[in-house]
C-alpha cells in the first residue's frame, strides 16, 4: 500500500500573540495620529504629507530590487498610478481633517474605508453582496449618521474631508487586492510610496513654508509609527485569524477618545463612540462571515489611518 501523502499542516493559530500585536499596531496609528496633531497648522497639510512620505522613503530601500525585478506592465503601472492619485487626494484630506476636528471622530470616520471598499467590489469586481453584507453596510452607514448627526449640529470641511478621505482610501485597496494578485506585496507597498510622493510634490510646493528641525522630527516619526504600525498589523495576521484581530481594533477609538481628551483638552462625544462602535461591528461581522465561507476577504480588515 503507497505511503500517504503528507500535506503540509498551516500554522497553529495563536489567539493571544495575535491580540498582542494588534494592540501593538493599534498603539502605533495612535500616535501617529497625536503626532499630526502637535505639528497641527504649522505645516499645511499637503506639506506636511509630502514630509512625511519623504522621510519614509528610507524605508523604501528594501523594495527596490523587487520593483526592478517586477518587470511591470504599462496596465500595472497605470492602476498604481491610479492608485497614487487617489491615495495622495485621501492622505492630504487626512491630514487637513487632523486639524479641524476631534482625534476621535478622525479615528472614527476612518472605519468607513472598509464599506466603501465593499460597495466598490460590487461595481467593479462583480462581487455579489449578499443580504447580511447589505445588513452590516446599512449599520455601518448608521453608524457614520449617528457620528455626524447631520440636522443636530454643525458639520465643518473637517467632516467633509474625512468622508472623501475615507472613498479615496477605499480606491486605494481595491486596486492593491487586484495588484496584490500579480505582483508581491513588497512591490503594492513600495510603488505606493513612489506614486504618493511624487503625486504630493506639487501640492507641497505650491504651499511650502520653512519648516524648523523639530518638525521633520516630529514627521519622521509619523512614518516611523505608520510603518511599524503596517508591520505589526502584519505579524497580528499572521498569529491569529481575521476574526479574532478585528474587534482589537475597536481599541483604537477608545484609545483616541482618551488622547484627545487628556492631552488636547477635546470633549469626549459618546455619540461618537457608539458610531464607531456600529462601524467596527459591521466590519467585524463582515470578516466572520467572510472566514466561515471561506471566501477571500475583500473588504481591507483594518480600518486605522491608512498613510
Amino acid at each position: 500500500m503507497a505511503d500517504a501523502v503528507q500535506i503540509p499542516e498551516k500554522p497553529a493559530a495563536r489567539p493571544v500573540m495575535g491580540v498582542f500585536w494588534m494592540l501593538v499596531t493599534g498603539a502605533c496609528f495612535v500616535a501617529v495620529t497625536a503626532i499630526v496633531k502637535v505639528v497641527g497648522n504649522e505645516v499645511p497639510p499637503a506639506q506636511s504629507a509630502f514630509l512625511r512620505y519623504v522621510l519614509g522613503l528610507v524605508f523604501l530601500i528594501p523594495m527596490i530590487r523587487p520593483i526592478l525585478r517586477a518587470r511591470l506592465s504599462t496596465r500595472a503601472l497605470r492602476l498604481f498610478g491610479i492608485r497614487g492619485v487617489a491615495h495622495t487626494a485621501g492622505v492630504i484630506c487626512w491630514f487637513y481633517a487632523m486639524t479641524q476636528i476631534p482625534i476621535a471622530e478622525v479615528t472614527a470616520m476612518n472605519y468607513l474605508s472598509p464599506v466603501y471598499v465593499t460597495l466598490l467590489a460590487v461595481v467593479f469586481l462583480g462581487e455579489r453582496l449578499a443580504v447580511r453584507r447589505i445588513l452590516a453596510v446599512a449599520v455601518a452607514l448608521l453608524g457614520a449618521l449617528i457620528i455626524l448627526r447631520p440636522g443636530f449640529r454643525e458639520l465643518g470641511p473637517g467632516h467633509f474631508a474625512m468622508l472623501f478621505t475615507a472613498a479615496s482610501f477605499a480606491i486605494g485597496y481595491l486596486i492593491a487586492k487586484i495588484m496584490a494578485d500579480e505582483v508581491e506585496a513588497t512591490v503594492v507597498v513600495g510603488m505606493l510610496s513612489i506614486t504618493v510622493t511624487i503625486c504630493l510634490a506639487p501640492f507641497a510646493w505650491a504651499v511650502w513654508v520653512p519648516v524648523t528641525w523639530d518638525q521633520l522630527g516630529w514627521l519622521f516619526l509619523v512614518a516611523v509609527f505608520a510603518t511599524g504600525g503596517h508591520y505589526t498589523m502584519t505579524l497580528a495576521f499572521a498569529a491569529a485569524p481575521l476574526t479574532v484581530t478585528q474587534p482589537v481594533t475597536f481599541l483604537q477609538l477608545v484609545w483616541a477618545t482618551a488622547l484627545g481628551a487628556l492631552v488636547f483638552s477635546e470633549p469626549v462625544d459618546i455619540w461618537v463612540i457608539m458610531g464607531g462602535g456600529l462601524i467596527i461591528a459591521a466590519i467585524s461581522f463582515m470578516t466572520w462571515r467572510e472566514a466561515v465561507l471561506r471566501r477571500r476577504a475583500v473588504t481591507p480588515s483594518v480600518p486605522q489611518t491608512k498613510i
